[in-house]
């Protein structure tokens, strides 16, 4: 988690905190001046409603404006909607990735369920009480769109009649070389198995062992050190096995083995090695014995900086990647992934190996810890983004419903993913169930099941200039 979220968080709890003994000390006067036997059902009454509808973690107004700047050059048409039906002024024919920008504004409903918007038989929910510009997806309904014939409705929600379509244009990717950077077992999935299981040529790469938090291998009788060391074989071994169901051969699968939220303390002092947190190891080589590949940190087995660095420059040149898929460095704010687009970077620098683009994606998210938001199988829509980003592109493949049941089960395959939420969080989705009538997948519990397993998977498109003449190798 990224320093900002953090800060965010604690706000968020400590405001919390504040209205919750505001309403306990109200609560306790009308005991004091009308009568107590209310009391325990006032408190269960504003537990329950904290839990269904003030549960979220939003860190923005509603009512803000979403911001996004696209390349400059990125072709707009404007769009009217009239009884219910899209209607373009010009031709957007070349685009695959169409981003409809419009002005929402949810009714008073839209402030207990989740306000929704329709897109043919897509669907994509905003935040309760939206009340701005937001950004909708369009990829996919192009037919449609051109037909005249697509239908757009709010439901708890009202649309502005006049709105701007941004028509992107890219090649598909999966025609391309690939390389995955995943800073742990189960990112590439959640990110891209739809384009990754389609690519005639692709490599994963995933950087950590993800064996902290091991709460539940110490319930099967473990210490803290065995469980964090069984989860950490258990992760590495599902970063190499699971993308064969997605037809990534093993081989094409490799586990450098450092360890989980030590990539930016190994970012601040390069030469310096940190082993794991939990488990008491400290040699990176435990878990790299079935890479198909001799790497450079295979010499010494030192968790630094250094090593990993020169660890993806060898995978660079080995697998001669056209494009990388790699976490967005300004939208994702967990601290591993942060520091695994830095150390690519650096390793481009220093390869003699140069992609042509990074495909930017974010597993997690500053302001909101819902987006996607609404249930599994519908469309993603933009996310919140009330800092403006740098005006890359973006390109939203769209995936068939058999591609999102295998996604749904690579993603039950993943150990981090298994197993039931903690008892409160069970609790608050049968109030949310009932209450603000949200929806979870059968496929998988967690909540990346309903987060990841959509109709588009979504990529920022950040093009790489050559290398300088002086720097060619």
């Amino acid at each position: 988690m990224s320093g900002r979220k953090q800060q965010l968080l604690k706000r968020h709890r400590q405001r919390k905190r504040l209205l919750l003994l505001g309403a306990l000390l109200a609560t306790l006067a009308f005991g004091l001046l009308v009568a107590w036997w209310p009391l325990p059902l006032f408190l269960l009454l504003g537990w329950i409603a904290h839990e269904a509808w003030f549960a979220d973690h939003l860190f923005y107004a509603p009512g803000d404006d979403y911001r996004y700047d696209f390349p400059p050059g990125t072709p707009q048409f404007p769009v009217a909607l009239a009884n219910g039906v899209l209607r373009v002024e010009g031709d957007f024919a070349t685009a695959q990735t169409l981003v409809l920008q419009v002005w929402v504004k949810s009714h008073w409903l839209g402030r207990l369920l989740d306000p929704q918007v329709w897109i043919g038989d897509d669907r994509q929910d905003l935040e309760r009480g939206v009340a701005g510009v937001r950004f909708l997806n369009l990829s996919g309904q192009e037919q449609a769109l051109a037909a005249g014939t697509l239908r757009l409705r709010g439901r708890f929600c009202r649309l502005a009649p006049q709105a701007t379509l941004h028509a992107l244009s890219n090649p598909d990717f999966a025609q391309q070389r690939l390389l995955v950077i995943a800073p742990h077992a189960d990112d590439a999935e959640l990110a891209a198995f739809g384009l990754y299981s389609r690519a005639a040529e692709v490599a994963i790469v995933t950087l950590t062992q993800g064996e902290i938090e091991a709460e539940r291998f110490r319930d099967m009788g473990l210490d803290a050190a065995e469980a964090a060391r069984l989860k950490g074989r258990l992760r590495s071994w599902d970063s190499l096995a699971v993308p064969l169901w997605g037809g990534v051969a093993q081989h094409n699968c490799v586990q450098l083995g450092y360890y989980c939220l030590q990539l930016p303390a190994m970012a601040q002092q390069p030469e310096q090695a940190f082993g794991s947190r939990e488990s008491g190891q400290s040699d990176i080589r435990t878990v790299r014995q079935h890479n198909a590949m001799r790497l450079p940190g295979d010499v010494d087995g030192q968790p630094t900086w250094r090593n990993l660095v020169a660890d993806l420059a060898q995978l660079l040149e080995q697998h001669r990647p056209e494009a990388v898929l790699t976490p967005h460095p300004e939208l994702d704010p967990h601290s591993d992934h942060v520091a695994s687009t830095r150390a690519l970077m650096q390793a481009i620098e220093q390869s003699t190996w140069r992609p042509r683009t990074l495909l930017l994606y974010a597993n997690h998210l500053h302001d909101n810890d819902r987006w996607p938001m609404g249930p599994a199988g519908y469309g993603i829509a933009l996310p919140p983004t009330i800092e403006a980003l740098p005006a890359d592109g973006l390109w939203s493949p769209t995936l068939s419903a058999a591609q999102q049941m295998d996604k749904a089960m690579a993603l039950g395959m993943q150990h981090d993913l298994q197993g039931r939420p903690p008892f409160k969080r069970r609790v608050r989705r049968v109030i949310q169930r009932l209450l603000a009538g949200r929806r979870w997948p059968r496929t998988g519990e967690d909540e990346f099941f309903r987060k990841a397993v959509r109709r588009h998977e979504l990529f920022w498109v950040r093009p790489l200039g050559p290398l300088p003449p002086d720097d060619r190798r």
